[in-house]
């Protein structure tokens, strides 16, 4: 009875989405602004897609926040320099209006660097609208699906589609999962990636070598498989900080938040005062609106103002473990829908290597969250249920936690009956918080943020919102096959043993070069070629001297952890091997930035402190004697 009634509810729902996906296909595909904002927005376009634009310089980017004063102010201030404040910074330079954004670490330091790394609608949240008949969760997934093809689109040298497997183990689960995922690309309509579709068990296991055929006292029946997006969640970030700054708004990372200045009469937030964390040097910034997009951390911005203020967020963690690339196959994903205690388990390529996660758990808010052990052992102990390798703790290159901050619901008693829709509010005069959402809907976010923030400050952009169609810089003209220009054309000049010595540009360096910088990655390879720069940093990995160098020089790359964890992904690839180029990025950094002896020590204990967070098997506090 509960089976029948189960699918029953699929075919209802069915019958729900297809009448809700005329409404979202008939959209147009241009905004009005697009065809009616002149020259100004096509000169914009043009300034971005220029392959040799340049960011201003940080001097630059603090001296137009410092002028920002009472008489003269910006129009929105973007406290967050995550995904949502890099977003909402660019949406409102595209619009004409006068931005600047702060940022206590570095872009995409917090949340938006430690997701899941996929772009994706939600397939979990319809099963919710399913089951629950729940129009409104169903509407989430039309918008985050819809959303989901626009970031592809605007950023294809960091996203792309990724084929996601669901084991099945009895027939029951083959019916209900190939029911619903053709329910997922129902919703998806004109913005499906590719079709999801049944495979055999034989055909399975060709398709994923190391899936086991056996789990759970069942034989495997088959696997359905379905697209979502994956991405370089950090790349990705710091490219829109970048584009924001080439659109005029002055970004500022490792700048801190110290107060808020208000109005006396009105008691209206009217800027902040700013310390800058590299320096020490404080100034104010005055603006009209100040948009407060600080991730987990929101609640602690809004008690600036009022420090009895009301919890927003509901944080909870997700802990992710990265394997050898041998755990799965390049082009394939594994998604575990249900394990034991009813989370989601996932293993996924990325980057040459192997991610695994789970989804939500509770957690408290810290500035650098740390993976549990026993978190890193369920990981482990689910994919092994489905796998016919051995899954050993030693294999573990590098594990990390990051905080969601996800919009409380009182009624919620647990963090996944929490909805990911973001919450928008002015609360207190001037200050309008966004927070909530995900990764996949950063843009939409960020629209309504700036949407919120003209209505309080009664600002005049120059036009409406133009991101939906706006590529990030390196975006526009880049092609899947740019890679064999790179390859074909520049040669890795490289220092051995005092000499300088030639090597040819493999394809697993261009490759690399033109996923991460997109159009702009001949300017990385011309430096590689042109200042001695083309020895690898890490045996194993296509990561580039050149990119240090390149990434101080363009992407506001100010200390070794921002190139470690952000401008490349390193630390979270191979805990051990970032801890092994440590030395060479900093001798590069010191010659970009000038760095004394001091600072280059400093450096190098910062970074070997945040490396400790992330937990290898090197590094992990075990003694039980279980772990091998």
């Amino acid at each position: 009875m509960a089976t029948a009634t189960r699918l029953r509810r699929l075919g209802a729902a069915a019958a729900i989405a297809t009448a809700a996906s005329g409404a979202f296909l008939i959209q147009p595909s241009f905004t009005a602004a697009d065809r009616g904002a002149g020259h100004s927005v096509a000169e914009l376009r043009q300034r971005i897609s220029d392959r040799s634009a340049s960011v201003p310089p940080r001097a630059a980017q603090e001296s137009a926040l410092i002028g920002a004063n009472s008489g003269n102010p910006l129009d929105i201030l973007v406290i967050g320099g995550g995904a949502t404040g890099s977003g909402v910074a660019l949406d409102a330079a595209t619009r004409g209006l006068r931005v600047g954004l702060v940022e206590r670490e570095d872009f995409s330091s917090g949340t938006s660097s430690r997701s899941t790394k996929l772009l994706h609608g939600g397939v979990r949240y319809l099963e919710k609208a399913v089951f629950n008949l729940d129009y409104g969760q169903l509407k989430l997934v039309f918008h985050a699906l819809e959303e989901r093809k626009q970031v592809i689109d605007n950023a294809p040298h960091l996203c792309h589609a990724l084929p996601c497997m669901t084991p099945c183990f009895d027939w029951f689960d083959v019916v209900y999962y190939w029911m619903g995922l053709k329910m997922y690309d129902l919703v998806a309509g004109l913005r499906l990636l590719h079709v999801s579709r049944y495979y055999s068990a034989q055909e399975s296991v060709e398709l994923f070598p190391t899936l086991a055929r056996n789990g759970k006292d069942k034989s495997l029946k088959g696997t359905v498989v379905y697209y979502d997006g994956q991405m370089n969640d950090a790349r990705l970030n710091v490219g829109l900080a970048c584009t924001a700054a080439i659109a005029g708004a002055a970004v500022l990372n490792h700048a801190e938040v110290i107060s808020f200045l208000k109005d006396e009469e009105s008691n209206r937030t009217i800027g902040a005062r700013i310390r800058d964390n590299l320096t020490g040097a404080e100034f104010d910034t005055y603006a009209k609106v100040v948009v407060n997009a600080a991730g987990p951390f929101c609640d602690s911005v809004r008690k600036m103002t009022d420090k009895d203020a009301r919890p927003m967020i509901c944080p909870s963690s997700g802990v992710h473990i990265v394997l050898p690339d041998y755990y799965s196959p390049e082009g394939m994903g594994l998604i575990v829908p249900k394990t034991k205690d009813g989370r989601v388990v996932f293993m996924l390529p990325w980057l040459g290597r192997t991610v695994a996660g789970t989804t939500d758990s509770n957690t408290e808010i810290t500035l650098l969250p740390e993976p549990h052990e026993d978190e890193i052992q369920f990981i482990l102990d689910a994919i092994s249920d489905y796998l016919n390798v051995k899954v050993r703790r030693t294999d573990v290159l590098s594990a990390w936690s990051g905080i969601r901050p996800l919009a409380t619901d009182p009624s919620a008693k647990n963090t996944e009956s929490i909805s990911r829709d973001h919450v928008v509010c002015e609360d207190y005069p001037g200050l309008v918080t966004i927070t909530g959402g995900k990764w996949t809907t950063y843009r939409s976010m960020a629209e309504d943020a700036v949407n919120a923030a003209i209505k309080s400050g009664k600002l005049t952009p120059g036009n409406e919102c133009v991101t939906s169609k706006l590529q990030i810089v390196g975006g526009d003209g880049w092609d899947p096959a740019s890679f064999t220009v790179i390859a074909q054309q520049y040669r890795r000049m490289k220092k051995s043993h005092g000499k300088v010595v030639p090597a040819v540009m493999d394809t697993a360096a261009a490759k690399h070069l033109s996923h991460a910088y997109g159009t702009f990655a001949e300017r990385v390879a011309a430096i590689a070629q042109n200042e001695n720069l083309g020895k690898r940093l890490a045996h194993g990995y296509p990561f580039l001297e050149a990119e240090v160098a390149y990434c101080a020089r363009n992407e506001y790359c100010e200390s070794a952890i921002d190139f470690i964890a952000r401008r490349s992904r390193l630390a979270f690839l191979d805990t051990d091997a970032a801890g092994r180029a440590l030395p060479r990025i900093i001798e590069i950094l010191a010659t970009e930035h000038k760095w004394d002896k001091s600072r280059q020590k400093q450096e190098l204990e910062m970074a070997r402190k945040f490396l400790e967070t992330f937990k290898s098997s090197k590094n992990a506090q075990f003694h039980d004697g279980k772990h091998n």
